[in-house]
């Protein structure tokens, strides 16, 4: 909520005689109307689309006023959700687990209805759309492959087999690569889109389940759930250059998801065991901050403008709004329940206002 959000801070005010002081009243009363002005549900610039894998639903949340606008039914266990780029359809993929649902959910974001629901592998989990938003790819952890969903037909028109468990995806910006974590053989699978064909297999840590390219697609970055390790591989070689652990304390982290921000400075992994959010300068392949957040967060994604990131937290049945500037908790959003998972943010061409997602202000 707009009054939870850290202003301002106090080594911001230097006290250097009254013009100096003058000049930092002036600034703080101006940025107090551009919040006042900014805090209104009419500004909204992005919307979170998140799984409630419990619930059977997709809960979606204005990220201007952190309150849920809507709750779509869609079919068993929804794990993960992709957003077209430009914004019309989300693609979410129910599990089913020993239900058996084996299908995506295709959301039309006009008026959050659900338009279509494609039948694919067993127990369908992650899900990615390519940049030019032509095909979705989903990894089906049952069946050890990817089904390849042509986005203007929403038909399956191809299958790839991989290696065993396929559990998440993540698409090079160029469109010419997916890469597919595989938990059960600790290894990555690099699709090759014109062939949809597996051209190269990159053995990580132990327990792949996230996986993200950072925007200039030089480098993935794989979260290893029981290596508490992140793998990041040089996609120019696919091999893995570095090797990063994010153990938090004395505790075991158990790293999930792991979005990357839009300038690619920083990875953002959230670890289940720990209840915390890791943040890896992609510099130098350091962890720099750990991040709490509510009870085993599983999904993790960067707000478009890169100044939030938004975390789903399972067993808290929130999600955890983290200012990347100040790299804190600013709000907890509630009425996501049951058991959140996969998160998308899309952004909303309302205009007026640039493409602010949410009011950042120090």
């Amino acid at each position: 909520m707009c009054s939870n959000r850290a202003w301002f801070r106090d080594s911001k005010v230097p006290n250097r005689g009254s013009k100096s002081s003058l000049y930092w009243v002036l600034r703080c009363l101006a940025l107090l109307l551009l919040a006042a002005l900014l805090c209104s549900p009419a500004a909204a610039q992005c919307t979170a689309y998140v799984t409630d894998h419990k619930s059977n639903t997709v809960a979606v949340i204005d990220t201007w006023t952190d309150k849920v606008l809507t709750v779509i039914p869609v079919q068993i266990q929804p794990l993960a959700v992709a957003i077209t780029p430009n914004g019309t359809f989300a693609y979410v993929t129910n599990s089913g687990w020993i239900f058996g649902a084996d299908s995506v959910s295709v959301i039309y974001t006009a008026n959050n209805t659900i338009v279509t629901t494609i039948t694919v592998g067993r127990f369908p989990v992650g899900v990615a759309i390519t940049p030019d938003g032509a095909f979705a790819y989903v990894a089906n952890l049952n069946s050890n492959n990817v089904s390849v969903i042509s986005t203007a037909t929403n038909a399956v028109t191809a299958t790839v087999y991989l290696g065993t468990g396929p559990w998440g995806l993540a698409i090079a910006p160029d469109g010419g690569s997916v890469y597919v974590t595989n938990p059960s053989s600790n290894t990555v699978s690099v699709i090759s889109t014109a062939t949809n064909t597996v051209v190269a297999t990159v053995p990580v840590g132990s327990g792949p389940v996230g996986i993200a390219v950072s925007p200039n697609g030089s480098t993935a970055y794989v979260t290893n759930q029981i290596s508490d390790t992140i793998s990041v591989i040089n996609t120019a070689t696919n091999t893995v250059v570095a090797t990063v652990p994010v153990v938090s304390g004395s505790n075991n982290s158990g790293p999930t998801a792991v979005a990357i921000t839009p300038d690619g400075a920083f990875a953002y992994v959230a670890n289940s065991a720990s209840s915390t959010v890791s943040v890896i300068s992609t510099a130098n392949n350091t962890v720099i901050a750990t991040v709490p957040v509510g009870s085993q967060p599983q999904g993790v994604a960067i707000t478009p403008d890169g100044h939030f990131a938004y975390v789903t937290n399972e067993i808290s049945n929130s999600v955890s709004v983290i200012d990347t500037g100040i790299l804190a908790v600013v709000d907890t959003v509630q009425g996501v329940a049951l058991l959140p998972a996969g998160v998308a943010i899309m952004r909303q061409a309302t205009g007026g206002l640039g493409q602010i997602c949410r009011v950042q202000i120090y």
